[in-house]
């Protein structure tokens, strides 16, 4: 009897033997469950930390934070200024912590300027919450003033094209070692016919990488450039 007794308490673990087995989700003695961060950030998709470093106009210094109620204006202001979208934050509250975290992202991706609007209440926390919105400046798309070639500039170089004229320093022209002067004939494998048909590549091509065949003091040699981008164009295509 003592042994059917004992058959029938094990008969409910046969496959993994007499031992019960052990709660789910049990946490291990020492450690404590952590809160979820009511935080969320959202970078915009092909504007991550390698473009930025890339196409910023200047070296990353401290973000300036500015506390604003107007979202679409301040996008517009900014954009015809240089500054791109690059990301956006949320927070659920509004207090200490809520910019605390979220200033910490715009330390992180290095962003120039960080606005901070005020998300009505919603039905379900009832509650208002916090939205910032992160701008680099960008680098212009070139850099650098050009023409259209003269009659005798044609016929010396034997082709058309657009004469550089003053380079911006720290601007893509400038790091590609493009000097006042120089004569751009192609942008990768398309003839530059004239300054509206380099405009119209420049555009084509912006935050792209692209080779440049020059001709400076009679020599023809090729460059490559990482565009810049005109942010009121780049911002329109989220």
């Amino acid at each position: 009897m003592r042994f059917l007794r004992l058959l029938l308490l094990c008969l409910p673990f046969v496959i993994i033997g007499c031992t019960p087995p052990t709660r789910p989700n049990q946490i291990p003695r020492g450690e404590e469950p952590t809160k979820a961060t009511p935080g969320r950030f959202e970078p915009i998709i092909d504007r991550g930390p390698d473009v930025i470093a890339e196409l910023r106009a200047a070296p990353a210094a401290a973000p300036e934070f500015i506390e604003s109620n107007s979202a679409e204006k301040d996008e517009q202001s900014l954009s015809a200024k240089g500054y791109v979208r690059v990301a956006d934050g949320y927070y659920a509250g509004i207090d200490a912590d809520s910019h605390a975290w979220l200033q910490k992202q715009a330390k992180a991706i290095g962003a120039d300027k960080v606005y901070f609007y005020t998300v009505e209440p919603d039905a379900q926390t009832k509650a208002p919450s916090l939205h910032a919105v992160y701008y680099v400046k960008f680098k212009l798309p070139f850099g650098a003033s050009f023409r259209d070639l003269h009659a005798d500039e044609r016929e010396k170089v034997g082709a058309s094209g657009v004469r550089i004229g003053k380079v911006i320093g720290g601007s893509p022209a400038a790091d590609a070692n493009l000097r006042a002067g120089d004569i751009i004939l192609k942008l990768d494998s398309e003839a530059v016919t004239g300054r509206a048909s380099f405009e119209k590549l420049l555009r084509k091509n912006m935050g792209k990488r692209v080779t440049l065949t020059i001709s400076r003091n009679g020599s023809v040699s090729t460059r490559l450039v990482r565009l810049g981008v005109l942010a009121s164009e780049l911002n329109k295509k989220r």
